[in-house]
C-alpha cells in the first residue's frame, strides 16, 4: 500500500455502531440457548414420571451440580445436537467480530503514529483473525 486515507472520527464512529451490533448480537445468542434449554425442558420424555430421572448417590463436590439428572427426551436431545453443531460457526462469528474491531482499532493506531508497514500488519492480522497478534499490544507502538 502506497498511499493510506483514514479519518479516525469515522473509524470511531463504524465502530461504535459495529459494537452495538455485536451487543445486540449477544443478546439474541444468550436468549436463543436459554430459550432452546427451556423448550428442552419443556417437551419432557417420552418414558413415564418415576423414570424420567436417573437417580445416582455418592457424594458431591461443594458447588458441584447433583448426581441425579432428569432424563433428556428426544426433543431436548435435537435441541442440543443442533446447538453443539452451530457452537463452530457461532464462536467462528464472535472471533471475525473480535479481529475486526481490535484490527481496525490497531491499523488505525499505528496509521496515526505514521507507522503505515506496522498499519498494515495490524491489517493482515485482522483479515487472517490472527486475534494473538491484534490482542498483544493495542497499536501505536511509535
Amino acid at each position: 500500500m502506497t498511499s493510506w486515507d483514514i479519518k479516525p472520527q469515522g473509524v470511531q464512529s463504524q465502530l461504535k455502531t459495529v459494537g452495538t451490533h455485536a451487543g445486540e448480537l449477544e443478546k439474541a445468542l444468550n436468549a436463543l440457548v436459554a430459550d432452546m434449554a427451556v423448550a428442552a425442558q419443556a417437551a419432557g420424555t417420552a418414558v413415564p414420571g418415576s423414570q424420567a430421572s436417573t437417580p445416582l448417590q455418592g457424594p458431591v463436590a461443594p458447588g458441584a451440580a447433583p448426581l441425579s439428572q432428569k432424563a433428556t427426551g428426544p426433543v431436548g436431545a435435537a435441541l442440543s445436537q443442533y446447538l453443539e453443531g452451530r457452537k463452530t460457526e457461532l464462536e467462528s462469528m464472535a472471533k471475525r467480530i473480535e479481529a475486526c474491531v481490535l484490527g481496525a482499532v490497531k491499523a488505525t493506531n499505528e496509521y496515526l503514529e505514521g507507522d503505515l508497514e506496522a498499519a498494515k500488519h495490524a491489517q493482515d492480522a485482522a483479515r487472517a483473525m490472527n486475534l494473538d497478534v491484534l490482542r498483544e499490544q493495542p497499536g501505536g507502538r511509535k
